[in-house]
């Protein structure tokens, strides 16, 4: 069961459902979004009264949710949200590109490509700190140096941060130079993180475990939510299948499926799903017509000196195309390209 309590409700009255609903045997978790608050129940609710809690001061509404993930669910939430970054709209009207380095390298190296994803339009700069890496011999990133560079960046571009955490330990310390908090594939089951996370009062974009099912993947954004935080993005960037053409296989499905169950906004990762510059266009194209919310794209100054991934990563050509593609396709589907209302 959820209750979902009205713009207009105070600390009190939240307070008044917690006691009551904790009086009977239920937990309840508590999780704040922009627009609305919602107390999740977990437990034997069969002996709280939906009317009574219906007339409670502040409640809006009483739903019985059949699905595992209640908080994250639609039928709790029928209306898609909108999760706002450092100013920057995520969420059903808009398309948002999400751009720069994979890695973060140098100063200089993160300057440039910051600013050759905003010249694509990017209104948000996405930069790794922390790179957990399939083998410990591969770099794995600067650390809170690479953090400081990012808020410099930042400082001067300004865009808005999102950076990967990769530990529930540093999760404090990312939350101060971040914008927002990335949970990557590799962690999209680590729970401990994901509580984490979830409690850090940042926005959450929550990659798709490489083998994880879609309800999976909303499980894993119920646990960030549980610990009171609904400014969750699902980030599609492709699951490990047999095919060996690409790094990942990009599940294009994925993206009206998990809007059709959930509420929170869904993006794809076009970079770390083709594996490929010259499939990054095109899976781009693709994300977009399959309704995806945003795009979150890899970019590099010079790949062939990259640390990570730079055969993925877009180029300065590339990039003017990209432009095109996040300014003329989003309104053939009657939505408005991120970087036009924050121009």
């Amino acid at each position: 069961m959820v209750i979902v309590m009205g713009p207009e409700a105070t600390g009190d009255d939240l307070a008044s459902i917690v006691a009551l609903v904790e009086a009977a045997g239920v937990e309840a978790f508590v999780s704040r979004g922009v627009q609305r608050t919602i107390v999740g129940l977990v437990g034997d609710v069969t002996q709280l009264d939906q009317g009574n809690l219906r007339g409670m001061p502040g409640v809006r509404d009483v739903v019985r949710v059949t699905t595992p993930y209640k908080l994250v669910s639609r039928e709790n939430h029928p209306e898609r949200s909108t999760v706002h970054v450092g100013g920057v709209p995520i969420g059903p009207d808009t398309v948002t590109l999400i751009a720069g380095p994979c890695a973060v390298e140098t100063p200089q190296q993160t300057l440039e490509a910051a600013l050759m994803a905003r010249k694509a339009g990017a209104t948000l700069l996405r930069g790794g700190a922390y790179k957990p890496r399939t083998s410990p011999y591969a770099f794995q990133g600067l650390g809170e140096a690479g953090l400081r560079i990012l808020a410099e960046v930042r400082e001067e571009t300004g865009l808005p941060v999102v950076t990967e955490v990769v530990d529930a330990h540093d999760v404090g310390l990312v939350a101060s130079y971040a914008d927002m908090l990335q949970v990557g594939t590799r962690n999209a089951q680590n729970f401990a993180l994901l509580q984490a996370v979830g409690a850090a009062g940042k926005p959450v974009m929550l990659k798709r475990g490489m083998n994880a099912t879609v309800e999976e993947w909303l499980m894993a954004a119920e646990y960030i939510a549980q610990r009171g935080n609904l400014d969750i993005v699902l980030c599609e960037r492709g699951i490990r299948t047999f095919e060996t053409a690409t790094r990942n296989t990009l599940d294009v499905s994925a993206v009206p499926v998990a809007q059709r169950l959930s509420h929170l906004p869904v993006i794809v990762d076009p970079s770390h799903s083709g594996g490929h510059r010259d499939l990054v266009l095109p899976l781009t194209r693709a994300a977009i017509g399959a309704g995806a919310d945003g795009v979150i794209i890899d970019v590099h100054p010079h790949p062939e000196q990259a640390l990570v991934d730079g055969p993925q990563a877009l180029v300065e050509g590339d990039l003017e195309l990209l432009a095109g593609v996040m300014r003329d396709f989003p309104p053939l589907l009657g939505r408005t390209p991120a970087g036009t209302l924050t121009a």
